[in-house]
């Protein structure tokens, strides 16, 4: 079977390719089945990150800048979770006295009555879930190990210099096509996550002007962050940010509030429609229940980071299955005969 290259002539799907292939597969399925997603999500990032910073041939100072971008990323993560853990406490004090009042006067009923109820029960939540909050420091320690490794295997790749040409052989016709394939994997990856995080930075900056224009000033250092960071996810990302906006507005200003926040919120996601048909229906044009069905497939097997990778894989399969032309009805007649 030929493949179809556009402005060159057709690829033959050799044994080295199909070979190519099948090891993309194993990894993903070993991705998976040793629970690796934040490694290989934290390389591709990683990468993504260098090659943005690539210029003028000089693959040092994409590192260096790359180098400088963790350090500063992880500085603000610090701020952010001090800030959470230091406002959060307070947000739910503040908040769950009208949230009761307001289910009071409409015969809402909730399972406390008041902050002290609430205390009461949040024990029973963690009693419920201590499976995973037992093991939350390890969990927490793995992963930023998985984190570290990726940063550096990223860099390490991205530092690997290509070999200079040679005689074709047995070995070098087996590595360009297993390095063409995960070449083609990290580039539908810069495809989606380049789409998904220019739509995260803009809804992120209308969600900083709403913050900066109303009573929710003063959690926007937590709104804020979060709306970003929910932003990388696709589609489940932004329901979770906006619940947290609709959230805090209702405890802490009113109803009133809240129902202005939802308002501007779905005038904002309108909008974004039209943006996503044009940043990410232009680049990767997968219909919306594929979609869904790939995310839901990529957190059972991954979690987040199959979360991430779904649309990737999605896009990857699209544009490997489009190079290679379909065989005509008269092909298939023939074997059949």
């Amino acid at each position: 079977m030929t493949s179809t290259s556009p402005g060159g002539p057709p690829i033959l799907l050799t044994r080295s390719v199909a070979l190519s292939y099948g090891l993309v597969a194993a990894a993903l399925i070993a991705t998976a089945w040793l629970h690796l997603g934040t490694l290989l999500v934290t390389v591709l990032f990683s990468l993504f990150a260098l090659h943005s910073f690539y210029f003028r041939r000089r693959r040092w100072l994409a590192v260096t800048l790359f180098l400088v971008l963790v350090v500063a990323a992880f500085f603000g993560s610090g701020i952010f979770f001090h800030k959470a853990v230091r406002d959060l406490p307070k947000l739910v004090a503040d908040s769950v006295p009208k949230i009761v009042r307001f289910a009071d006067s409409h015969n809402i009923d909730l399972p406390f009555s008041d902050l002290d109820e609430l205390k009461e029960a949040a024990p029973q939540m963690v009693r419920e879930s201590i499976g995973y909050l037992g093991n939350f420091a390890k969990i927490a320690t793995k992963e930023s190990l998985m984190v570290l490794a990726g940063i550096v295997i990223a860099i390490g790749i991205f530092l690997n210099r290509e070999p200079p040409d040679a005689p074709e052989n047995l070995y070098t016709r087996y590595y360009t096509a297993i390095r063409d394939r995960f070449s083609s994997f990290f580039h539908s990856f810069q495809t989606v996550m380049g789409a998904q995080l220019l739509i995260s930075l803009i809804n992120t900056v209308a969600t900083a002007a709403f913050v900066l224009l109303t009573p929710l000033l003063p959690y926007g250092g937590i709104v804020v962050p979060l709306t970003f960071l929910c932003g990388l996810i696709p589609i489940v990302g932004n329901l979770i940010s906006n619940t947290l906006i609709v959230g805090i507005a209702f405890g802490l200003v009113s109803p009133q509030m809240a129902l202005g926040a939802l308002a501007f919120l779905i005038t904002v996601h309108k909008m974004e429609y039209l943006l996503n048909s044009k940043i990410i229906g232009g680049r990767i044009r997968q219909p919306m229940w594929l979609t869904l069905v790939g995310l839901i497939l990529g957190h059972f097997c991954m979690g987040i980071p199959g979360v991430i990778l779904a649309p990737v894989i999605l896009n990857y399969l699209k544009v490997e299955g489009s190079r290679y032309a379909a065989p005509n009805r008269d092909t298939f007649q023939t074997v059949e005969a």
